[in-house]
C-alpha cells in the first residue's frame, strides 16, 4: 500500500486541520484574568487541529507529503506551501519557543518529540523552503533539547501507559529526528537503557487498554530497537516477549476491536491499530530472518489493512490526528544508528 495512493487526501486533511482554530482544547494553565486565551494568541504557528501536539504532527504530515509527493499531479504544492509559509515564520516560532521555555512540563514528552520530528522533516525537505522552515523552528528545537536535558535526569521511572505521556514512543521519535545535541542524544539513549534493558516477560495480555493509541509493550520494544544492535535486540525481545518464537498466542499481534469510531476515547484504538502497524513493521525489519520476524511482519500488515480505512471518514474526532499515524506505518523514518 504505497503512500502515494493516499498523498492527496491526507494532505487535504492536514491543511484543513492546521488552519481550523475551533474546536480547540488548549492545555493552558491560566494564571491571571488578563491573559489572552485565543488559540492564535497563545500559539500563532500551532493553533489548529484541536490541540497543540496534533497541530505539530499534522504540520509534520504536510511537510512529509510535500517532500515525498509535492509538485506531482496528485499533490500540487502551492496551497500547502503557502500555509506552511504563514505558520512557520521566525516570529511565530519565537513565540512558540518562549511558551515552551516558560512552561517546562507543557506537552512533555509527546509534543516535544513531534516538534523535533517536524524540524527534521523540514530539513529533509531541503531547498529554500525547507531550510527556511527549519531555520524558523531552530529556537523551538533548542528549547526542547534543553528541556529534555533538564528532565531526563529526574525521570527516574518511565511512563508506560498507551497515551501521550508514554516515554518510549516520544524518546524513540526524538532519536529518529536527528535534531538532538550530542549530549542530549546520549542522555536519551542512556535513559532508555536504564529504564528498559532489564525488562522481561511483558504483560502483553493486559493490552489493549480502553483508550490506548500506543502499545506500552511495542513502544518499549521499538525504542530498544533504536539503541540495541540487531543481535542484542533479538536477545532482548526473546526475554521481553518469550512466547513469540514458539508461536504462542500474543495479544499484541491481534487487531484491536473498535466499537465506536466516533467516540473520542474509544476512537484512540484506531490510532493504536496504526501505531502498532508501524512498530511491528520496524521491529520486524530490524530482526534477523526467522519465525519472530515473520509473525511481526504478518501482524503489521493485518493492522495496517484494518486501520487505513478509518483515516478518511470525515469525522473531526479522528481527522485531526489519525493520518499521521497512518503515514508512520506506510512510510517509516530511516533507522537510527544503534549501540553495538
Amino acid at each position: 500500500m504505497p503512500l502515494s495512493a493516499h498523498a492527496a487526501p491526507f494532505a487535504e486533511l492536514a491543511l484543513a486541520n492546521i488552519t481550523r482554530e475551533y474546536p480547540n482544547f488548549p492545555a493552558h494553565l491560566i494564571t491571571s484574568a488578563d491573559e489572552h486565551l485565543a488559540p492564535r494568541s497563545l500559539h500563532p504557528a500551532f493553533y489548529g487541529a484541536y490541540d497543540w501536539h496534533s497541530s505539530v504532527h499534522m504540520h509534520w504530515l504536510l511537510v512529509r507529503l510535500l517532500r515525498r509527493h509535492g509538485g506531482t499531479p496528485a499533490l500540487p504544492d502551492t496551497a500547502a506551501a503557502a500555509v506552511l509559509d504563514r505558520h512557520l515564520t521566525p516570529d511565530n516560532l519565537a513565540t512558540e519557543a518562549a511558551y515552551l521555555r516558560d512552561r517546562p512540563s507543557f506537552e512533555r514528552p509527546y509534543g516535544w518529540a513531534w516538534l523535533l520530528a517536524l524540524a527534521a522533516e523540514c530539513r529533509a525537505h531541503g531547498g529554500p523552503r525547507g531550510e527556511r522552515w527549519a531555520g524558523a523552528l531552530r529556537p523551538a528545537v533548542d528549547a526542547v533539547d534543553r528541556l529534555l536535558a533538564d528532565w531526563l535526569p529526574k525521570a527516574t521511572y518511565p511512563v508506560r501507559h498507551g497515551n501521550h505521556p508514554n516515554s518510549a514512543f516520544a524518546l524513540g521519535l526524538a532519536l529518529d529526528s536527528g535534531q538532538l545535541s550530542a549530549g542530549t542524544d546520549r542522555a536519551v539513549r542512556e535513559r532508555l537503557l536504564s529504564w528498559f534493558a532489564d525488562d522481561h516477560d511483558a504483560p502483553a495480555h493486559w493490552e489493549p487498554s480502553g483508550q490506548d493509541f500506543l502499545s506500552p509493550a511495542l513502544t518499549e520494544a521499538d525504542a530498544m530497537r533504536r539503541v540495541l544492535a540487531p543481535e542484542r535486540l533479538a536477545q532482548w525481545l526473546d526475554r521481553f516477549l518469550p512466547g513469540l518464537a514458539a508461536g504462542a498466542p500474543c495479544a499484541l499481534l491481534e487487531v484491536p476491536v473498535v466499537s465506536d469510531h466516533a467516540d473520542p476515547q474509544i476512537g484512540h484504538l484506531l490510532g493504536l491499530t496504526l501505531s502498532r502497524a508501524a512498530a511491528l513493521r520496524s521491529l520486524a525489519d530490524a530482526l534477523p530472518d526467522g519465525p519472530v520476524r515473520t509473525r511481526l511482519d504478518e501482524a503489521a500488515g493485518a493492522h495496517l489493512t484494518a486501520g487505513l480505512p478509518a483515516v478518511e471518514r470525515g469525522d473531526f474526532t479522528t481527522d485531526h490526528w489519525l493520518a499521521t499515524f497512518a503515514v508512520l506505518a506506510l512510510d517509516p523514518p530511516a533507522p537510527v544508528a544503534a549501540r553495538p
